[in-house]
């Protein structure tokens, strides 16, 4: 039986970039987002590419309801075998820390943090079982470097941060594997990935401008973190690296 990768946020940018690399490979594809018309399109354009995609239409920002959208996918294909997790909504806006309030914080706990944390409790135990497996998770750059007034969704990514380090420690030897790859880019094609590189163009004024990456490039990078299992954690552009992260 074929591999199987759950892509959970998929669009336009990376998240068809991501199917299209593992499926290249033979993988079967489950998208995972809440508008299911993109969907549909996205499942469209890879069966063209010979690709076995099927949508599923779910809120991610509903930890709760993620043990039977899980169950839903594996009935569907007997299995998962690769997660890459990586929504984003127009909701995930920069805050100036000086104006962040719990309410915010609050708000943006479900999607970025709450989410994967319950996807990962999810699909361990049949990876634990079968001795192989892997959890891929995208994050945005200043969920390792804060900047000055790009706060919110950071401090809650480096929450997130925090437990996948955790947790690729804890998996060592299990034949399951944990990554997190953090861009520091805008994502071309990518709708929020625009749109945010345009709130960090206004509010950094004259300061260094976000870089555009392609989105295969950073597919690429996952399916060498996916055969490697070599880090933890993939910085683009690596010019990024912070030292601590080195």
């Amino acid at each position: 039986m074929s591999k199987v990768i759950a892509v959970f946020g998929a669009g336009t940018g990376l998240g068809v970039s991501v199917a299209r690399r593992f499926g290249r490979e033979g993988f079967r594809v489950a998208l995972v987002a809440r508008r299911k018309d993109r969907l549909d399109a996205l499942v469209e354009q890879l069966a063209d590419e010979g690709i076995e995609a099927v949508a599923f239409s779910a809120d991610l920002s509903k930890p709760a309801e993620v043990p039977a959208l899980v169950e839903a996918i594996r009935d569907r294909f007997g299995r998962i075998d690769v997660v890459e997790y990586g929504p984003i909504s127009g909701d995930q806006g920069f805050t100036a820390a000086s104006e962040l309030d719990a309410a915010t914080l609050e708000g943006l706990s479900p999607l970025l943090l709450l989410t994967p944390v319950e996807v990962v409790q999810a699909v361990l135990p049949e990876w634990t079982e079968r001795g192989d497996g892997t959890f891929l998770l995208t994050q945005g750059y200043s969920a390792a470097q804060p900047m000055p007034h790009l706060s919110g969704v950071g401090p809650v990514m480096s929450a997130a941060r925090n437990y996948l380090y955790s947790l690729n420690a804890e998996l060592a030897g299990t034949g399951v594997y944990a990554g997190t790859l953090t861009i520091g880019a805008s994502i071309a094609r990518s709708e929020m990935g625009e749109a945010a590189a345009a709130q960090i163009e206004a509010e950094s004024g004259d300061g260094p401008r976000l870089p555009v990456v392609d989105p295969d490039d950073l597919a690429e990078h996952y399916w060498d973190m996916y055969i490697k299992r070599d880090r933890v954690e993939q910085f683009h552009p690596e010019s990024l690296t912070p030292q601590a992260a080195a």
